[in-house]
């Protein structure tokens, strides 16, 4: 007999202007209503706070029961949120395979440098992890910051990804590096 109990997955994501207490008030509305927190990623993006968390209820709760205890929270912080159901089959951690490498890009901040490099690298069939863009310095003197963690399929050796890279720097005019990311045992 199968006495496990069921289960209901969600991807939230809340958007809205930075404050302290958001994260605060959003994981306390989870809380009380008995959710837990698997996966969160949380940002600040120029003036506006972004967070995507991955919860899980163990009974089987629906998205309205959940929208209806967030939403109030949501709303006292000047946020909006969106809700999306996830199946079990969604939620199994995937671990890819493949070299892990962290690629930089730096340079004269101007349209089209994400899609160029994402774009590159999906060509050949490298995964990104994660990416984060931001601009550094002052007015007068600003730079353009992207970071990525990409997974190389067992196609691609670190060789091509440097000449991609190097392809990059030519048409973007931007430094780009990478580097392999070296798995530590603990």
């Amino acid at each position: 007999m199968n006495t496990k109990r069921p289960c209901a997955y969600f991807a939230l994501s809340v958007v809205g202007p930075d404050r302290p207490g958001i994260v605060a008030g959003v994981s306390e509305a989870l809380f009380n209503l008995g959710c837990n927190i698997a996966d969160s990623s949380c940002a600040m993006l120029a003036g506006e706070f972004a967070m995507i968390l991955i919860i899980s209820h163990p009974e089987a709760l629906n998205a309205d029961q959940l929208l209806g205890q967030v939403q109030p929270a949501c709303d006292a912080l000047g946020m909006t949120v969106a809700l999306r159901t996830l199946t079990p089959v969604e939620v199994q951690r995937k671990e890819p395979s493949g070299e892990l490498c962290v690629v930089t890009v730096y340079g004269a901040d101007k349209p089209g440098i994400v899609f160029t490099v994402t774009k590159a690298l999906a060509d050949r069939g490298i995964n990104i992890q994660d990416l984060q863009t931001k601009l550094a310095g002052d007015d007068d003197n600003q730079v353009y910051v992207m970071m990525l963690e990409v997974n190389l399929p067992d196609s691609v050796v670190f060789d091509e990804l440097q000449d991609i890279l190097a392809t990059l720097h030519e048409q973007l005019q931007v430094e780009v590096a990478a580097r392999i990311v070296t798995p530590v045992e603990l």
